[in-house]
């Protein structure tokens, strides 16, 4: 009897939840299904359907308050969106609307503390592992920062010199042709970016998170700006 009390109680929680994530939304076109199969706002068929897979899948989608945490949700499986593509996308849209609201984030997030985690795991230590860098401040951040790059670039620049350019660019390139090669295709993205930039001698440019410098020395070299790039990674400097 205390389970079904337990699990109903969640049941409601969600439900409240999904009123204050869809309020003021139009639901004709999108519905709800949840974990135990019943739907949300009403057992009308829609033409698309977020189904979440438990009881916790809210929490994981909405609980980070970043796009990343929303697509990190989808790929394990804490909700899915079934249903015509076109109704589909519109549901996307929405949910990343919300996601731009602080303010409709903070009384969220008082919310979903209240739901179970994915696994029956506590969300309100998801929350506090979350947030408690932003709460220590500024040196925590710099800190956990530098520890990524650390781990993902200082690998050995051999590593990337087996798939990079010849510059060795970490972004995506710009192919005009079938037949460009890498290099061609990241040196015209260089020169787009200096060009969309509107560089002219004599002005300063700063790249922050500038890997191995590879706009620095283009824009230096071809536009006559003085560039100064900014890197965590000790190899890449």
């Amino acid at each position: 009897m205390h389970a079904i009390s337990a699990e109903k109680n969640v049941e409601d929680r969600t439900r409240h939840v999904l009123s204050e994530i869809f309020g003021g939304c139009s639901l004709d076109k999108v519905g709800v299904r949840l974990w135990d199969g019943t739907a949300w706002p009403d057992e009308r068929p829609r033409a698309a359907v977020l189904a979440l897979k438990h009881p916790g899948a809210l929490g994981q989608m909405f609980l980070p308050g970043t796009e990343v945490g929303l697509a990190e949700a989808y790929l394990h499986n804490d909700f899915d969106i079934e249903g015509d593509i076109e109704a589909a996308f519109e549901i996307a849209d929405f949910l990343l609307g919300r996601l731009d609201d602080w303010k409709k984030k903070v009384k969220l997030a008082g919310l979903l503390v209240a739901l179970p985690g994915r696994n029956g795991r506590s969300t309100i230590r998801r929350a506090a592992r979350q947030l408690l860098p932003r709460i220590r401040g500024r040196r925590s951040l710099l800190e956990h920062d530098r520890r990524a790059v650390t781990f993902h670039y200082d690998v050995s620049n051999d590593f990337y010199r087996l798939w990079l350019d010849r510059q060795m660019v970490y972004s995506c390139a710009y192919f005009q042709a079938p037949n460009d090669d890498l290099d061609t295709a990241q040196e015209r993205k260089l020169d787009y970016l200096c060009r969309k930039l509107r560089l002219r001698a004599g002005q300063r440019l700063l790249d922050i998170g500038c890997g191995w410098g590879a706009l620095v020395f283009h824009a230096a070299k071809y536009f006559g700006v003085r560039a100064e790039g900014i890197t965590l990674s000790k190899p890449q400097a």
